[in-house]
This record gives C-alpha cells, structure tokens and sequence, in this order.
C-alpha cells in the first residue's frame, strides 16, 4: 500500500533546492534523525538535478509504502528524457561518464535501503529509492499524514543562499562525525596493536613450556624405562618359579605388580612417542609394504589375548589394495592402538578389521569396526585430544592413558592422513585411518 505525501515539479534549478528543502522536511516529520535527513536530501538533490540537466525537467514524488518489513519513506523522481545507457554498468561502478551522472546514481544507492531503476531509450526514466522509518518514528496514521501536507503546505521554500548555509551546516557536521570516528578508529586500532603484541608474547611464552614439556616427557620417560624393565623381569621370574614356589596369596601379588608395571610401561610408551612426535624426532622411513603383511604381523600380536574373551576378532580378506610405499611399523602401530582401544570398549561381539583403496585410488582406508559401547556425538571430536577421558554412555570413565588415539592421529598426520571416527551409542564405532599408497607422494 503506498500513501502519497507530496509531489514536487522539476523544470528550473531552483525547483531541484526546493525538493532537497521538502525532502529534508518530510524526513524530519518522520522522525529521520538529522544524519538520515542529510541522506536523504542529498540522494533526492543529486537524483533531481540529473532529471533537469539531461532531461529538461522531470517530478518528484514523496510516499510512503509498506515494506515486507517494515515500512520507509518512498520517493521517485520522473522524467520523459532520452532515458540512460548503460545502466548496469553504472550501478556495478564500471562506467564513469564526462558529466559525473554515474557518480550521483551510485552515491544515491549507497545512501538509501531501497534503490531501482527503470529507463526506456526515448521514453525517459523513473529513479525509484526509499528509506526504512527509524525505530521511534511514530505510527503513520491519515491524521499524521495530513499534519505533514499542512505542514507542507505552510512552509515557504527558503532562498537558494538559505539552503547553501543548510548545506555547509551538513558538511561540517559530518566532517566532525567522520573526524571523531575516525579517533575512535584510531583508539581501537591502538587497543588491538596492543592485544596483537601481548598475544605474541603470550605465544613465545607458551613455544617456551611446550619445549620444557617435551623435553621433560623425554627425560622422564627414558628415566622410568630401567625401573620398569626391571620390575617386570622380576615379576616374570618369579611367575616362572625361578626361585622357587609360590603359594596362592603371592602368585595373586605378584601378578598384581606384573599388571601394573604393564600399565606403566604402557603409560611411558606413551609419552615418549608424544615427546618424539611434538619434537619433531620421528623419523618416517618408508619401504614397501603390503596389507596383507600388515594383518598377519596385527593377528599374530593379538592372538595370545582373545583365548580368554567374549570377542570375536575379525581380519577381512584385503584383494585389490596395491603395494604400499610407506613406514609400516607406524601403521601398525596405528592399528594397535585402534585395535586395543576397540577390545577395551567392547565386552562381547566382534572387533572386525578391514581395508579397502579409497575412490581417488591413492589412498587405502584401514577400519576398525567393534560392537561396543559407541561414543556420543559431541565427544567423537574430543577423544583425540590428548589425555582426554570421556564418560561411556553407560556412565563410569574407562582405564587408560588418552594417549592412544591422539598419537594415532599424529602419526597418520605424519604419514599424509588422518584418523576418524564414526558411532552410534550403544551399538558400536568404527574408526578409520586413512593412508597414502605413497608417502609424501613418492612413487615405487
């Protein structure tokens, strides 16, 4: 719906100040504050003028229409000229014209919410543009839009000299509004020059602990390897009767100390291939290798724990896989910890392990697939932080370090690829380590 306010016709200069003059008064009985006023008194000027200078005259007209939104002040200027070439071009900012006519169309545009065009080649055209009433503005009713024409109708048009002092008046206060916030830009850039420099120090701060803490795992774990190494040579001499008998009580003892030294040196390898990893100090020594060679070294590994399980471990058949050319031993050692991760999280069913070459044909994707507990979506990312520890969605936190998946991903990350996971709670994950055929893109 669109309520007419007031028309004003353009055939000499002093009718293109006349409309500025009524625009800036319209806007005002809107509730447009002064800044929005000069806004839209500039984009009805510049409009104007190009109506009486390239087509000898035109009108403008002041309404007000409801928007899908909200509702804005609606103006359009009219003109039966030879209408405008080029006109995309104009808006896009491609075309500057001799006489500057592109200029105030897109200056126009940039100054109001809604802008259009439409010209026809010797049928003239219709410059159509508003602005959306400010949030106070009060309710536009027919009693407010006949105040307005009264208003209107009661308000002499001011002298051309009268409206250039308005004009300066507007310059300098948007000089000073550009003035202040270009101070308070200038604050801000300082503030963040200052934060940018205290982030910096922060991260050489924070390069500094993270080398003293992979220096310090390296050292402690190298430290602890003696100990450990000792005490489970003498808990398995001890298991093996070497000095003699054990009654019941002892042999539950010592296995207790054999179990965790076990975990311990679980614990240390852990730490040490972290410490290596964020060192920089593995080297990757790639060679020949096949999946096949892979799964028989991983079942022989495993082979000795599942006697005793309620799980079922499952290497598929891997036809069709090319030879790889990269460090099997870290691959392996990837598929151990997947694979030991998988036993732990699973109390009955089957752990299955396959590969198969991805679609871009460089890359085999080995998976871990078990029938466990799952991981909830909002922890699938967390557990390859390290030392991280999420709750099953039975409740309880699970024995171990939050070593082995982080350190799966790096060493996949080192090789080319990457580990992932995919689950659903209480009906299992997969997890899936992705490998290039080729390390670093080496041929065979």
């Amino acid at each position: 719906m669109s309520t007419k306010i007031a028309l004003v016709a353009i055939r000499y200069e002093q009718d293109v100040v006349h409309a500025r003059q009524r625009s800036r008064l319209i806007a005002g009985l809107l509730g447009f504050d002064q800044g929005d006023q000069t806004r839209i008194s500039t984009a009805v000027s510049e409009i104007a003028r190009n109506a009486h200078k390239y087509a000898d005259g035109g009108e403008v007209e002041f309404a007000l229409e409801n928007g899908d939104r909200a509702p804005f002040l609606a103006v359009t200027v009219r003109d039966r000229g030879p209408g405008i070439d080029n006109v995309q071009a104009i808006l896009e900012g491609r075309y500057r014209s001799p006489n500057g006519m592109g200029l105030g169309i897109v200056g126009s545009r940039r100054l109001m919410d809604h802008f259009g065009i439409e010209t026809h080649p010797g049928r003239g055209t219709s410059v159509s543009f508003g602005k959306t009433l400010p949030a106070g503005a009060p309710e536009v009713t027919p009693a407010v839009i006949k105040r307005i024409a009264e208003t209107l109708a009661a308000t002499a048009a001011e002298s051309p000299l009268e409206e250039i002092r308005l004009q300066n008046q507007e310059l300098l206060s948007a000089l000073d509004e550009l003035r202040r916030r270009r101070e308070e830009l200038e604050d801000t850039n300082r503030g963040v020059m200052a934060l940018y420099a205290e982030l910096d120090e922060k991260v050489v701060q924070l390069r500094g602990v993270d080398s003293l803490k992979t220096r310090f795992l390296s050292h402690i774990s190298h430290e602890l390897r003696t100990p450990l190494n000792s005490i489970l040579a003498l808990s398995r001499l001890l298991l093996d009767r070497a000095s003699g008998e054990l009654n019941a009580e002892q042999e539950k003892q010592v296995t207790f100390i054999s179990r965790a030294a076990k975990d311990l040196d679980a614990l240390v390898g852990g730490l040490l291939d972290l410490a290596k990893i964020e060192a920089g100090k593995i080297d990757v020594r790639p060679r020949e290798c096949r999946v096949e060679e892979i799964f028989s070294g991983l079942r022989g590994m495993f082979k000795p724990l599942m006697a005793d399980t309620a799980i079922e471990l499952v290497f598929e058949p891997a036809g069709g896989i090319p030879p790889l050319f990269t460090d099997d031993g870290k691959v392996v050692q990837i598929l151990r910890n997947l694979l030991t991760n998988a036993l732990k999280f699973t109390e009955r069913g089957v752990v299955r392990v396959s590969a198969r070459l991805g679609e871009d044909g460089e890359t085999v994707l080995f998976s871990v697939a078990d029938s466990g507990v799952g991981i909830r979506s909002e922890d699938q990312e967390r557990i390859f932080d390290e030392y991280a520890q999420v709750e099953t969605p039975q409740g309880g936190r699970p024995k171990g370090t939050g070593l082995g998946l982080p350190i799966s991903r790096k060493l996949a990350e080192l090789l080319g690829g990457n580990v992932g996971v995919t689950s659903v709670p209480g009906e299992g994950s997969t997890f899936t380590a992705a490998i290039p055929v080729r390390y670093g893109g080496l041929g065979l």
